[in-house]
């Protein structure tokens, strides 16, 4: 799906996850270590759209991988910011960014709260897997967009996606770990998020 992005990515997906939970330590998920499907679908379309991010300051939200922080370095975005809250997420987006020549700056913190809004573009994955995410983030993206910023949201049809106020831009069918998501293939949509539903 992206051949032009070296991805470092976890070989073993599950066994990893197992370890991490086995640690017992207080550890997210271990999300970092896979390109999601909405990631995917996002550095697609940024990609192929360089206008969207070119000479922008952008925010991938909840970075994981940094695949998409990645992608809009690669696709002009200056500057490039790959937030999450776990450490060992910005370690894998800062090595994914070596391994691609760009550069992205990592800043570890949640950034739902507020007090974040010098992004021009808004660029977040696969961020509506739970209810208490969807409804931490949605207010977020809402206000970006309010802003005047563009808010981009990759999403292969999560249970929790807002139904009303986003406008879709593009669909792919990605390609998926079937051990993760259950299926080999997922349709996968990239949003616009609008400021008010």
């Amino acid at each position: 799906m992206l051949p032009e992005i070296l991805l470092h990515q976890a070989d073993d997906p599950i066994a990893l996850w197992e370890r991490t939970e086995a640690g017992g330590a207080e550890q997210p998920p271990p999300f970092w270590a896979f390109a999601w499907a909405g990631g995917q679908a996002l550095a697609r379309h940024v990609l192929d759209d360089p206008d969207l991010v070119a000479g922008r300051a952008v925010l991938d939200l909840a970075t994981g991988s940094g695949l998409v922080a990645v992608a809009a370095a690669r696709a002009g975005g200056r500057p490039v910011t790959a937030n999450d809250i776990d450490p060992f997420s910005l370690a894998a987006a800062q090595a994914n960014a070596v391994a691609n020549g760009v550069r992205v700056e990592p800043v570890e913190g949640d950034l739902l709260g507020g007090g974040y809004d010098p992004a021009g573009v808004v660029l977040a994955g696969d961020v509506f897997y739970s209810r208490e995410m969807a409804g931490r983030v949605l207010p977020f993206l809402r206000g970006a967009a309010g802003r005047g910023a563009l808010v981009l949201v990759g999403d292969p049809g999560r249970a929790y996606l807002p139904v009303e106020g986003l406008v879709r831009r593009a669909e792919y069918d990605i390609p998926v770990n079937p051990e993760l998501e259950g299926v080999p293939v997922r349709r996968t949509s990239v949003w616009q998020v609008l400021a008010s539903a």
